[in-house]
């Protein structure tokens, strides 16, 4: 189990996890930031000061996951994560990603008034031989008040256990956590998430159209970047029936015909993923009325859209917009196409 104390820059949650780690019986405090400090050592220094926050790195968010499933792995019990996330996109792929190794993620938040918030950071120490430590330490965490507000008011307070650390000292914070997560308070986060493959796989999905002949792209929450609605097909499972199924749980969309194929595009693997085939289907047009009952939001969507074929090259991955380009030829011509690597043959 993972307990991460979510919450602005300065509203306690290092202090609050190490007096949390002496409440939870064979708990152990893992602090994400140690991973952002080794990304200097890891990574270009061109590389690294592209990215105004280590966060938006997509290599430290993967190491974050590897190395709480390792260190769950390695000493059992509870590991408790202090560490900010006001991204969902970044919430959904950590948690999703630990969901994967069937690790289950209680979340909390500190949550002190804004005043209070600011006399804290105001207060906090920066140490006297770090190079540009006021701006670095406490400029840092006033300049991240308003993307926690902007958090807070979107989806942060649905998805997280609040604890109004006003007037709680560490301590007092700590035993209020514990009690909520010993007594169930804190449930598991409803998060949706397939184990990651350990070889290659068929994955099935599935084009549903607007009555103006756009096209569904959904937004997961378990990984980041858009998608067609569909997923991988389980053992002893058809391809189009997974796709159905796919659609169902995902949009909430029961379709009562078996969908026609359009494309089979084999995707080479790229390390660390194993690549294998990707088919997509018709999925055929949906009235208004259908369009308007797509279950939103959801444990596994965080958001769809219908778009042209336009816009959707500026949502897709280059892969998956040539993959979606050519099944919309298919369409057009009444064939299905094979695609290796997103280009025609034979």
């Amino acid at each position: 189990m993972i307990v991460w104390i979510n919450g602005a820059f300065g509203a306690g949650k290092t202090t609050t996890a190490r007096e949390l780690i002496e409440l939870i019986p064979n708990s152990t405090l893992f602090d994400p930031e140690v991973v952002g400090g080794a990304l200097p050592h890891l990574l270009p220094a061109k590389h690294l000061a592209e990215a105004g926050d280590y966060q938006d790195l997509p290599i430290w968010r993967r190491l974050v996951i590897d190395t709480a499933a390792a260190m769950l792995a390695e000493l059992g019990g509870t590991l408790v994560v202090p560490m900010t996330l006001l991204r969902q996109e970044y919430r959904d792929e950590i948690f999703g990603g630990l969901a994967a190794r069937r690790i289950g993620v209680r979340h909390i938040l500190l949550a002190p008034a804004e005043t209070i918030l600011r006399e804290r950071i105001a207060g906090r120490e920066v140490p006297p031989d770090l190079p540009d430590g006021e701006m670095r330490v406490r400029q840092w965490s006033y300049d991240h008040i308003e993307p926690y507000r902007a958090a807070l008011a979107s989806w942060l307070t649905s998805d997280a256990h609040l604890v109004d650390t006003s007037a709680l000292t560490p301590y007092a914070t700590a035993v209020r956590i514990a009690e909520a997560v010993g007594n169930g308070t804190v449930p598991v986060c409803d998060i949706v998430q397939t184990p990651e493959p350990t070889a290659e796989t068929v994955a099935s999905g599935v084009l549903l159209f607007d009555e103006h002949d756009r096209v569904l792209l959904v937004d997961p929450t378990y990984k980041a970047g858009w998608e067609f609605p569909g997923g991988v097909v389980e053992p002893g499972e058809a391809p189009a029936r997974a796709g159905m199924r796919e659609v169902a749980e995902e949009t909430g969309i029961r379709m009562a015909d078996v969908p026609r194929l359009l494309v089979v595009d084999w995707e080479p693997p790229a390390p660390p993923g194993y690549g294998g085939l990707r088919l997509l289907f018709d999925g055929g047009r949906l009235d208004s009325a259908a369009a308007g009952r797509l279950l939103l939001p959801g444990p596994e969507l965080r958001d769809c859209r219908f778009v042209t074929e336009q816009q959707a090259a500026d949502l897709l991955p280059p892969v998956r917009y040539e993959r979606l380009r050519w099944a919309l030829r298919a369409r057009e011509r009444g064939a299905a196409l094979y695609l290796e690597a997103g280009v025609p043959v034979g």
